[in-house]
């Protein structure tokens, strides 16, 4: 391999072009000078110094993105230091260069000595860069500069590397780019990242793409519009772009696709915003749109501060996207707020103080897929009303609890229902385009089911969501943990109250919790082991005293008083219900997962007589809070409601269905009715078992 020679004089005049050379840039030139002896000695796979990777970063900041704030293009040159230089530590940073830019190049440092598979130190690498760019947002900056420099060096790498490295961008730093509105760099991403992905399909549309730049329909279209902005006095700029790779990569299903509604997009420059409004009238004139396409954002710019006019007209048979924006208004295209990002102006701090909510979550909630939640930010959006008028944007296909969430935590907590127009809908009704909503809500806070928060599209809902049901479970995850550590202390013999005494902090500080409490929840959750809790406890707390024998084979019992989704989970390999007898439940973080004793798939899996608690409810304290539903097979009609007419008092009959309506057939029936509480469901189906009918009956939880 030949190595090449970095040109330090060619790249420090470059900078001083763009950021000068004043007392406040020193920063960044100190920085420069500490790189390039740190990084001195190595050098990239392409035979390239490794100085040239930082400096291209800090290059792309400051040339791609307008950023001239020096201790951030600092940061870009140090940011592989603290990973790549033995001797660079994050105090020597702090000492060197100031706190800013230490906190920046921490956020940007790769997680290290991590045990456990490729994609658990995968997901913990993502974490610590969105927590980091929860605390500075510039973070995520650099990173972005940093991944576009990789792709575009990214052909000397092996096909394996090329590979994680184009999927890794269309997951997550693609969406990253787009939430930013930093759409020049958002482009150029996903091309290179699809080049690198399907390489044979990519080749095939990119051959088809250089056709359609040829294509001479769609710049007749434009030189008509621009003679016709001449007619009417109108000085702007005309030009045809045609979409690459990008436009045709298909996020939902991960794929490449063929062709597309709009391959081609005309772009208008005007003077200013007043003009605007004005090409927008001659481009109706001669080129009418098509119903409802027409989309204002100038009056109503992206949260990212992409402001133009949008209009799509049916030409010949092919829908083309018109695009008419100022120079000013094209160049915060490519850039978004970022170029502003050292200003202190409102729309800019709502701007960032959503990112850093958003980041804090991606960084903190594991219960949340962070390339889910990064997806679903970077789609396009939908523009909804207050009844005040007040605009709400959200992501397409976002519902009722995403409006009420972004409004305000406590109305998305208490949402029952909404109003659109006179409409009542449900919390999980999917908004349109306009809507004025108008939330309906209860004094305490609702008790929403699991499944609602893979309907939800913004990060602040499912955030939200995912708090409270995990302030639910842990509640009964905790009680879980207390109760089988207390029998399994019994089993062996230990007192109970030894975990009460002065020694036990000791403990605590061995399994790094802060106390007992926070103990019965690891435990709870399984994810400290019953079997090393208990070892230490004798080994600590009751040394020298004799214990019973290990006990075997027998398991602990946990008695519930709830039937919450969120808390217990009956499997799809045995349907379990809490009416069963020998119900096993796995401790998990996610709760307990109901199993039969007897199922087939129970007795495959590989675990400990400590992981499972035999499981029981008290029938008179779990409330089933949900209607029920149960099928009855092959019953006349008079039979059914003889049947029913006679049925505990307890059961409360919503309505009776027939499910078959064919002559000389005995129908089956859908029978919906409440129960107040597990001990009267049970009083029903004894009846039913009496009737000696078949029916079919899963639990409502």
């Amino acid at each position: 391999m030949q190595f090449k020679k970095f040109d330090v004089d060619s790249y420090r005049e470059l900078m001083t072009g763009l950021i000068g050379t004043g007392p406040e840039t020193e920063v960044f030139w100190r920085a420069l000078d500490f790189a390039l002896e740190a990084h001195g000695e190595q050098w990239r796979r392409s035979g390239d110094p490794y100085i040239i990777h930082p400096c291209n970063v800090a290059r792309i900041l400051a040339e791609e993105l307008d950023i001239r704030n020096p201790e951030i293009l600092a940061a870009a040159l140090l940011h592989d230091t603290v990973e790549d230089v033995h001797h660079v530590t994050p105090a020597l940073i702090r000492e060197k260069f100031g706190a800013n830019v230490e906190a920046i190049v921490d956020g940007c440092t790769k997680v290290t000595h991590v045990s456990g598979d490729r994609q658990n130190l995968k997901k913990l690498v993502h974490r610590k860069i969105f927590t980091g760019a929860a605390a500075k947002p510039e973070v995520v900056l650099v990173k972005l500069a940093d991944r576009l420099h990789n792709l575009r060096t990214l052909a000397s790498m092996p096909q394996d590397k090329r590979q994680r490295v184009a999927d890794e961008t269309l997951d997550i730093y693609g969406p990253l780019a787009t939430i930013l509105g930093l759409f020049a760099i958002k482009r150029e991403m996903y091309n290179l990242a699809l080049a690198y992905k399907f390489p044979r399909q990519g080749n095939r549309l990119q051959l088809h793409i250089n056709k359609l730049k040829l294509d001479p329909k769609a710049r007749e279209i434009a030189e008509r519009l621009k003679s016709a902005l001449a007619e009417d006095e109108i000085a702007g700029q005309v030009s045809v772009r045609t979409k690459g790779l990008w436009g045709y990569y298909d996020s939902r299903n991960r794929i490449l696709i063929k062709e597309i509604e709009s391959p081609q997009e005309i772009l208008l420059l005007v003077a200013n915003r007043k003009a605007c409004y004005e090409a927008l009238g001659t481009l109706n004139r001669i080129y009418p749109p098509i119903p409802r396409t027409i989309r204002d954002f100038i009056a109503n710019p992206k949260p990212s501060g992409y402001q133009g006019l949008h209009a799509r007209a049916n030409i010949g048979g092919r829908k083309i996207l018109f695009k008419i924006r100022t120079e000013e208004m094209a160049r915060r295209a490519q850039r978004g707020l970022v170029r502003y990002w050292t200003d202190e102006s409102r729309k800019r701090g709502q701007f960032v103080r959503g990112l850093q909510e958003m980041f804090d979550i991606l960084g903190s909630d594991e219960s949340l897929s962070y390339r889910e939640m990064i997806a679903a930010g970077g789609r396009k959006e939908i523009y909804t009303y207050t009844p005040q008028g007040d605009l709400v944007c959200l992501p397409v296909n976002s519902i009722v609890l995403d409006f009420a969430f972004n409004v305000h935590t406590a109305i998305g907590h208490t949402c029952i229902a909404a109003m659109i127009g006179n409409r009542r809908v449900e919390p999980d009704h999917v908004l349109s385009d306009g809507d004025v909503v108008k939330i309906i809500r209860q004094s305490n806070p609702v008790r929403f089911d699991p499944d609602i928060q893979e309907r939800c599209q913004t990060t602040r809902a499912r955030s939200e969501l995912a708090k409270t049901f995990r302030i639910r479970r842990n509640a009964v995850v905790q009680e879980i943990g207390r109760s089988v550590l207390e029998q399994e202390m019994r089993r062996y013999g230990l007192p109970v109250e030894i975990i009460q005494q002065e020694g036990m902090q000791y403990l605590l500080d061995y399994f790094n919790v802060e106390s007992l409490a926070d103990l019965y929840l690891q435990v709870g959750m399984g994810k400290r082991r019953l079997r090393d809790v208990i070892y230490e406890i004798k080994d600590c707390l009751y040394a020298g005293q004799e214990t019973l024998q290990n006990p075997t084979g027998v398991f602990n019992r946990v008695e519930l008083t709830t039937l919450d989704p969120v808390v217990v989970k009956s499997s799809a390999c045995c349907k379990p219900t809490p009416l069963d007898k020998g119900i096993f439940g796995l401790l998990s973080e996610r709760g307990l997962s109901l199993h039969r004793k007897d199922c087939i798939r129970l007795q495959k899996i590989g675990f400990q007589r400590e992981d499972a608690v035999e499981v029981r409810w008290d029938p008179r304290k779990t409330r089933v809070v949900k209607p029920q539903k149960v099928i009855v097979f092959a019953a006349n009609r008079h039979r059914l409601f003889m049947l029913l007419s006679v049925a505990p008092s307890e059961m409360k009959i919503l309505d009776i269905i027939a499910l078959t309506d064919r002559p000389n057939t005995t129908p089956a029936w859908e029978v919906n009715f409440t129960a107040p509480d597990l001990h009267a469901l049970r009083k029903i189906f004894k009846h039913l078992d009496r009737s000696e009918l078949s029916y079919e009956f899963v639990l409502e939880q």
